[in-house]
């Protein structure tokens, strides 16, 4: 399942394809929570490797599948929903499908917060709406200080229709949030953040409908190309963003006793 990259590329259909088909698997993965519509997943990683390989699967079953693609779009309405957002906006256009984009967002109490840039790429097809990044490297964006850099190695959607007003929600991550994170943090981020995270953007769904209708309803640059305002970029600016050159902080000794509830999921 692991990506090598060496070169900055835009996904292609093949991409997409390797990212349905990881979505769809069973094999290799252990499953971790499963109630009420609701399962997680999990992958063993190498030892010693900082990788964490982790899928959140919902049934939604009043919702159709292009609205919830919209919600994850639109970053207008993320801030009005996704409580762990510190700033999210998107840099640069690469394709008509594909752009640059930054995130932070708080982690659960006494972890330090992240922060990630991205390379973003999405794909409609007859009965799929697929969203996929990974990390680069952008010369205007290094490391701050007080946000540890994680990255991305595969993360993203792929909602399946299920009927005219019904869809399938699969989140798949595949990541090196750096750090040597306790135990109890991977645990709860896979049988107790994931599964909040789904059901919540279950929830937002069904009230995006008419929160658009009051905010820019007809912008939608991720399905009408041509209102996207954002300059275009090279991706000769671009380089992969390998885990190894971030500096790694050590938070292993931190007690869940002190954690905080917060959901803390990059979308």
């Amino acid at each position: 399942m692991s990506v090598e990259r060496d070169t900055v590329q835009i996904p292609d259909d093949l991409a997409f394809a390797s990212f349905r088909q990881q979505c769809e698997s069973t094999q290799g993965w252990q499953q971790k929570y499963s109630k009420l519509g609701v399962g997680v997943w999990v992958q063993d990683t190498s030892e010693g490797k900082a990788v964490h390989r982790m899928k959140c699967r919902i049934e939604i079953k009043d919702v159709p599948a292009e609205l919830v693609y919209d919600v994850l779009h639109d970053n207008e309405y993320r801030y009005k929903w996704d409580k762990q957002v510190i700033k999210t906006f998107d840099i640069a256009r690469l394709t008509v499908n594909a752009d640059i984009g930054y995130y932070s967002w708080k982690c659960p109490s006494p972890l330090k917060d992240r922060d990630v840039i991205t390379l973003r790429s999405w794909l409609v097809t007859d009965n799929d709406y697929m969203i996929i990044n990974y990390s680069v490297k952008h010369p205007d964006y290094p490391p701050q200080k007080d946000l540890v850099r994680a990255v991305s190695i595969l993360t993203g959607y792929l909602i399946h229709s299920t009927g005219s007003g019904s869809c399938d929600l699969v989140y798949m991550a595949e990541a090196d949030p750096r750090g040597s994170l306790p135990k109890w943090v991977i645990n709860k981020a896979s049988q107790y953040l994931a599964p909040k995270v789904l059901k919540r953007i279950h929830k937002v769904s069904l009230k995006y409908p008419e929160w658009k209708r009051k905010n820019r309803p007809h912008l939608k640059p991720w399905l009408y190309p041509e209102q996207n305002k954002l300059p275009t970029m090279s991706l000769d600016v671009l380089s992969i963003q390998h885990a190894e050159s971030l500096e790694n902080i050590d938070e292993s000794a931190l007690s869940e006793e002190n954690a905080s509830d917060e959901e803390g999921i990059k979308g």
